[in-house]
């Protein structure tokens, strides 16, 4: 779950909640499409925005689709970007798929997800756009955020657990209202898969220091001045306090505004790229209906990373 508006230390599940910074991240996006396309998708910036979270809500109802979300390039070694392949029919040559998809085929998957968006526009199908659409600002938004790529993505191995929550949920909740979120004009992406990867290792240069930064700070401020309590929903949840949340944010040289920026340009580009591949179908002669309403049902026997 990247960019989640998440409660932590809540007891309740993931899915209970609002899901901020995914859903901000989708409507930003919207902003930079051109003419051509924001005319079909500026009506439907409900449905872009509100279903950006489906994706989290699949992982406890169908199997396979946690591992979309991430990779653990630190499984693979220190040359985990040179040595995987950039193309996932590559990758099942080279690597079990029971293996890969154990660690996470985030990059791979989120190339799978655009080309349906680009056959989605072929047969003009305007459900399907929406629907891909709002799918793929998730996994691209994912693959933005440091801790989507690495096996430590909650801090659990290094005695920070609750990190994941912090970095993408409390600190958005806090601080993005302050944010700058424009990033212009949607522009064309000649190898999006290339251009997936490269995300994926920004990223990942990012791990570090989110959780040097956050331990270094620790050290400096007591247990009563890391958290404190508020009250969401009738319950009384226990939450990094303002302060170590501000003071995380400076230290960080604001990572996370640049990484919502990153991933709003980028899932800008990828809507624009998979239209112009197809065509550059006219959206204004699509039917307008709306959507249906996606049926999940969490299944309890599915294994889920919980980084709340």
């Amino acid at each position: 779950m990247i960019w989640a508006f998440g409660f932590l230390f809540s007891s309740n599940s993931p899915e209970d909640w609002g899901f901020y910074a995914h859903s901000l991240i989708n409507q930003q996006a919207v902003y930079s499409l051109p003419p051509e396309m924001i005319g079909f998708y500026k009506p439907h910036i409900q449905f872009i925005t509100e279903k950006a979270v489906n994706p989290d809500r699949r992982r406890y109802a169908v199997v396979g689709e946690a591992e979309k979300h991430y990779i653990d390039l630190d499984h693979y070694g220190d040359s985990a970007l040179f040595i995987l392949p950039k193309y996932w029919f590559e990758a099942v040559e080279k690597i079990p798929e029971d293996s890969l998809r154990q660690n996470g085929i985030g990059p791979w998957s989120a190339y799978l997800t655009m080309i349906s968006l680009t056959k989605a526009f072929e047969q003009k199908n305007s459900q399907a756009i929406l629907r891909l659409s709002a799918d793929l600002g998730h996994y691209l938004g994912d693959l933005n955020v440091p801790l989507h790529t690495t096996k430590n993505y909650n801090g659990q191995l290094t005695g920070q657990e609750g990190i994941h929550g912090f970095w993408e949920s409390r600190i958005p909740e806090l601080m993005a209202k302050d944010y700058s979120l424009w990033v212009g004009k949607a522009e064309y992406i000649e190898k999006p898969q290339l251009a997936i990867w490269d995300a994926v290792e920004n990223a990942h240069n990012q791990v570090d220091s989110v959780f040097r930064i956050e331990r270094e700070l620790t050290q400096n401020f007591p247990e009563d001045q890391k958290f404190s309590y508020e009250e969401r929903n009738g319950l009384t949840v226990r939450v990094y306090s303002r302060d170590f949340t501000e003071a995380y944010a400076l230290e960080l040289d604001n990572q996370i505004e640049r990484q919502m920026k990153r991933s709003i340009k980028m899932i800008a580009d990828f809507w624009y790229t998979a239209w112009i591949n197809a065509g550059q179908p006219d959206l204004s002669l699509l039917d307008q209906a709306e959507v249906e309403e996606e049926k999940l049902t969490p299944d309890p026997g599915l294994k889920v990373r919980e980084h709340l």
